[in-house]
């Protein structure tokens, strides 16, 4: 794959994350979650304040077929913004993103919204 090719698919699950992120709360505006270009360092979404105490995430994308999640998680840990908890969201070609974050965040969102226990 061409390096442009591969920072087009890059950055097209980034702009999709953002998308996201912006449906999940209306109450942000388009500027509030902004997609950062390709090779700037830091988190791939910038987030204003009030997105923040929103979704207090750093996000890491990973739009690959093959990841070093290990790699990935550090480099999502030295771009995070403080008092942030840095993610990384990711697929290969065909499947629907995926997130991996710290285990004890994890269970903090388990604990927190009941209804994903009262699912049965």
């Amino acid at each position: 794959m061409r390096p442009q090719s591969a920072k087009s698919k890059g950055r097209r699950l980034q702009q999709e994350v953002r998308d996201a992120v912006l449906a999940t709360f209306p109450s942000l505006e388009p500027d509030d979650v902004r997609s950062t270009s390709m090779g700037a360092s830091g988190a791939d979404l910038l987030l204003s304040p009030a997105a923040r105490r929103l979704f207090p995430f750093s996000v890491e994308c990973k739009n690959v077929e093959s990841l070093n999640i290990h790699k990935a998680l550090a480099q999502a840990k030295a771009g995070a913004v403080p008092n942030t908890t840095p993610i990384v969201v990711f697929r290969k070609n065909g499947t629907l993103p995926s997130v991996a974050l710290p285990f004890h965040v994890f269970l903090h969102i388990v604990r927190t919204y009941p209804w994903w226990t009262e699912r049965g």
